[in-house]
């Protein structure tokens, strides 16, 4: 069971770019550190905040630690969005027919 809210998880920059990371490959903390450019505390202090919310994954190898993505915590976040999508993907819709509606020639303005 998660201890963190996966929307404070998320909220912060730095571990939507770890997130983005994860979701190509399983890295080391090492590679994470080197690619973000980040002190390792820092950047394990970012790894522990997502693991308490179920986002990453943890396998020990020794005395490295590789993390990967849990994407299937992701739905409870595409599940909040749905709705906001549908009526974007409505207005958008809206707007496609008025743009073409302009560029009608037949069609005349009231």
């Amino acid at each position: 069971m998660p201890t963190r809210d996966i929307f404070s998880a998320i909220a912060d920059p730095t571990r939507r770019q770890i997130l983005d990371l994860l979701c190509q490959r399983e890295m080391a903390v090492g590679e994470l550190v080197e690619t973000l450019g980040l002190a390792q505390p820092n950047v394990s202090k970012h790894l522990r905040t997502l693991g308490e919310a179920d986002l990453v994954h943890v396998r020990i190898d020794g005395p490295r630690r590789h993390y990967r993505l849990r994407a299937e915590r992701l739905r409870e976040l595409e599940e909040w969005l749905a709705p906001y999508r549908r009526r974007w993907a409505d207005r958008l819709d809206a707007l496609e027919r008025h743009l073409d509606q302009l560029d009608d020639p037949d069609h005349e303005e009231n």
